[in-house]
């Protein structure tokens, strides 16, 4: 079965999911659609097979199409997934699913009551050194998960349509939610606007989950280089995730500090004449090796429009599924209050 599939958006992202939907046997990219008359004409020549929309009502009145992908900002991706979804298509989104919960809720009923497959692209779940990394934490190799901390930066790419938050944090969130397989209970988020004002540039988020583990996310767009690095420190073991890193995406590191019980002997009792022990901890620090784990790397991209494709076909969720979506606006639109009020909230 060859899935039909039709793309709203030829920006900063859409041209990227076009060739990935053209490489893969099991979808056609049969159609476009794009507002911009020059990325339209451009889409148009590389891809002369696909009929091309200047208005995506246009292409999502097409019967033919069976799935669509929508790579617009951030504000229409609501309207358009409804749309599409009450045409009858399979959506695929770009992050985020929705800008509040309600709209990301109200997504996921119209999909339900269809049979059809919703998905939020959170790209970050198909990445092998992320799928790594959760495959160490619930082997328990790394011990209690204490915290976590991420730092998302960049020079460049500056949005007019949604803060830092908005745009870089949904990555974070998912692999959070994806490694920890929960929601926080809290957090607290402060950011400042250089740019554009009322439009924050850097944004420090701290979550904290259940049972006490702890996180963190630095995001920014102002900064002088390009990093993308999480760091997760266990009882036992510590992981560096480095995206950047072209040979070294991950680095085992065995260090920690761990508590040993020192028994030592209080003076005999004159009434008993016999020893009393009692207790204390010392802490150790302990250091020991580094191990850089072979990783086959495939482009998650690519992995992403497939199992999309696949979802449909075999009448499944995706691995980026629907709840997935909707839990990590629920965290954006916490941090955003938390932004607006200045202060701690419930998630």
């Amino acid at each position: 079965m060859t899935v039909s599939v039709g793309l709203i958006g030829f920006g900063y992202w859409g041209p990227n999911l076009a060739r990935a939907i053209a490489a893969t046997r099991a979808g056609d990219l049969a159609a476009l659609a794009d507002a911009d008359p020059a990325r339209l004409e451009r889409a148009a020549t590389r891809y002369p097979s696909a009929r091309v929309f200047s208005d995506p009502k246009l292409l999502l009145d097409q019967a033919e199409v069976d799935a669509v992908v929508i790579a617009t900002p951030a504000d229409t991706h609501f309207d358009l997934a409804r749309r599409a979804l009450n045409a009858g298509k399979h959506v695929l989104v770009e992050k985020p699913m929705a800008r509040t919960v309600g709209q990301a809720e109200e997504l996921a009923r119209i999909a339900e009551e269809n049979g059809l497959v919703l998905m939020p692209a959170h790209v970050f779940l198909y990445n092998a050194a992320v799928r790594k990394v959760r495959d160490y934490i619930e082997s328990g190799e790394l011990g209690d998960i204490y915290y976590i901390y991420s730092q998302r930066l960049n020079l460049g790419q500056v949005r007019r349509d949604v803060n830092a938050l908005w745009n870089f944090a949904p990555h974070d969130l998912s692999i959070l939610a994806y490694w920890l397989g929960m929601t926080p209970e809290r957090l607290i988020a402060s950011g400042f606007s250089y740019v554009q004002n009322k439009i924050e540039d850097v944004v420090f988020v701290t979550l904290a989950y259940p049972g006490g583990i702890g996180a963190h996310i630095h995001i920014s767009w102002l900064d002088p280089q390009k990093v993308r690095l999480m760091t997760v420190v266990g009882s036992e073991k510590m992981i560096v995730y480095d995206d950047t890193s072209a040979d070294e995406r991950i680095r085992l590191i065995d260090k920690g500090i761990t508590r040993k019980l020192i028994l030592e002997r209080e003076q005999p009792s004159s009434a008993l004449g016999d020893y009393e022990t009692f207790g204390q901890f010392q802490l150790l620090l302990r250091a020991g090796d580094v191990l850089i784990p072979k990783i086959e790397f495939d482009e998650p991209l690519q992995l992403e429009v497939e199992d999309f494709l696949a979802a449909l076909r075999d009448g499944r969720q995706p691995l980026s599924d629907t709840q997935s979506g909707i839990e990590v606006v629920r965290v954006l639109e916490a941090a955003q209050r938390s932004l607006d009020l200045g202060g701690p909230v419930t998630v």
